[in-house]
């Protein structure tokens, strides 16, 4: 199978404008955080021939579908199997002090979407699994039978901003009464059947419900908040940082942490800012930016997609 055929990598050619000032510096190293099939990985090598790349990815899949892709490249490229809040880790055991350049695709994988044993899609029916690394123990399978109705409300309201949680949670409580819920088709049935037609009309009803679902199983709000810091914090005076986030929960945790990265630090009042007080970041775009209509028309996995990305100014004195 062409990897090109299943993977297009999302505001490519945005990504490589921005972090360019950066990573074509001689000897520049970019951690490309969610390296997945390596689409972004691939582009920025062979634009950026002085390049290393570290790529990380929780997903062993994906890692040895990168690892081969990525061959032309192989003495420019690190891979570290670990999820992204371990990035401080990957760097330390490789002797990299600092990065010009960090890239997160955040979200679901092209990969994990199209494998479908894997129970990411409420649209076809597979095991009820959702890992995006299957060495962790934790599926979407042992939630559904284990967590209290009161938990299962939290994680469909908090993760899927579901304002049917309550209903859903108190349905599917009553559904494991009689039966283990193992795969993701029995799991749309019972949700859809506890959805007023109404509702059903404008969506589907189990879609936030499925993203809640995979956010617990993998922590991902958990993991971004450690991520991000850790990410800034790596990169050297002059690098950039992209983020790429797919839905409001996410790319509200970048937003807030970019804009404490890229503020003052004095306190109100003051008549002058004192150096010390100065942004360690600047905001490269305005606000959150979006696919264009043409790319979201032959990418539609990029439809949902804002990009923020930063550039710093100086370390903390």
């Amino acid at each position: 199978m062409n990897h090109n055929d299943i993977h297009t990598p999302v505001l490519l050619e945005r990504c490589l404008e921005l972090l360019a000032p950066a990573v074509e510096k001689p000897g520049a190293v970019l951690v490309d955080a969610t390296l997945g099939m390596a689409g972004h990985a691939e582009a920025f090598l062979e634009r950026f021939p002085d390049l290393t790349l570290v790529g990380l990815d929780r997903d062993l899949e994906a890692l040895a579908i990168a690892r081969e892709r990525l061959k032309p490249f192989a003495g420019r490229v690190h891979f570290v199997h670990t999820v992204y809040n371990g990035i401080d880790d990957a760097l330390a055991q490789l002797g990299i002090d600092e990065v010009q350049g960090v890239l997160f695709d955040l979200g679901v994988s092209s990969l994990q979407l199209d494998r479908v044993e894997r129970g990411f899609s409420y649209s076809k029916d597979a095991p009820l699994d959702m890992r995006m690394d299957d060495t962790s123990e934790l599926t979407a399978e042992q939630i559904l039978a284990d967590y209290s109705e009161h938990d299962l409300r939290r994680i469909f309201r908090d993760y899927g901003e579901e304002k049917l949680a309550a209903r859903y949670a108190r349905a599917i409580v009553a559904a494991r009464e009689t039966e283990r819920l193992v795969r993701s088709g029995r799991l749309v049935e019972i949700i859809t059947a506890a959805t007023p037609v109404a509702v059903q009309r404008a969506g589907h009803p189990a879609k936030r419900v499925f993203q809640a679902l995979r956010i617990e199983v993998n922590q991902e709000l958990a993991v971004l908040e450690e991520a991000i810091p850790a990410a800034l914090d790596a990169v050297a005076v002059g690098g950039r940082i992209v983020v790429m986030a797919y839905q409001s929960l996410e790319d509200r945790i970048v937003k807030r942490m970019l804009a404490a990265a890229s503020g003052s630090s004095a306190p109100a009042g003051l008549p002058v800012e004192l150096p010390e007080h100065r942004p360690l970041f600047r905001l490269l775009v305005r606000g959150a930016e979006l696919a264009s209509d043409e790319e979201k028309s032959r990418n539609p996995r990029a439809t949902p997609v804002r990009l923020r990305a930063a550039e710093r100014l100086r370390r903390a004195e």
